[in-house]
Formats: C-alpha cells, structure tokens, sequence
C-alpha cells in the first residue's frame, strides 16, 4: 500500500486491514490485539493512515498510532511530550520523542494504553483552549 502523507481515508479500517494484512505474524496478531485496545480506551476515534501508519484521530486530532519495523512494533502519540509526562510508565520502553518501542510478540498492556492515550487527549485540547484565549486577545 502507497501512501503519499497525513491523511484520515474514506476506507479507515480496511486501510488499517491492508496495512496489517502485509505483515508477518506474530507482529500482525499483536498490531491487532493494540488496535483493539486503542478503540476500547477511545471507542469514539476515527481510524486512518496518517504518516503511512495507521492512526486514530479525535475531534480531527491524530491522538494514536502505531508501526511495525523489521525488529520491533511501535507505539505512536504522535506528539513528543507525551513520554516525559509519563516517563515512570514507559521507563522499561526504548523511547524517542515520537515513538515507543515494544517487542513484536508482546502487545502493550491496556492500562499502559490508557494512560498514553489520556495524555495525548489532554494534551491535543489543552492546545486548542490555548490557541482560541490566544485568538480572543486574552
């Protein structure tokens, strides 16, 4: 599948099936069980590809994402402060400011999920208060 940048298709989960249908086990079967968890933590995102990857966005926000590597799977917030927030949570993680490394076999725990999500959410619409006080001159 070719994907030219950032984008949220018309065809979310079959982009997200394409995109998982070309990898090897167990790396798809675990891309499967963090998707799932991703959508019971935030049931209302929409699913896409963005960046090549697949993502799930909030209110048009990309909150979520992930990646498969030739070694390892990757978590994506797609923001680089949502780690050092939660920097006790994701200490046993190879991190870098955009993406969390975890094993191909080893799906990441929902409550780890949870919080990364939660983070990122905050995060995106804490912003957007900002950016509308800063419009209104306050």
């Amino acid at each position: 599948m070719v994907d030219s940048g950032p984008r949220i298709g018309s065809r979310p989960s079959a982009d997200i099936a394409e995109y998982r249908a070309d990898l090897e086990e167990p790396k798809r079967s675990t891309l499967r069980r963090l998707r799932q968890t991703i959508l019971e933590v935030v049931p209302e995102a929409q699913e896409g590809i963005s960046y090549r990857h697949p993502a799930f966005r909030l209110e048009g926000k990309v909150i979520a994402g992930f990646g498969a590597f030739k070694n390892h799977l990757s978590y994506l917030p797609h923001s680089g402060s949502v780690f050092p927030a939660l920097r006790d949570d994701v200490a046993h993680y190879q991190t870098s400011n955009g993406a969390l490394q975890f094993p191909i076999d080893l799906p990441l725990p929902k409550p780890l999920v949870e919080h990364l999500a939660s983070v990122r959410i905050a995060q995106a619409f804490r912003e957007d208060r900002t950016d509308q006080s800063t419009d209104d001159g306050q």
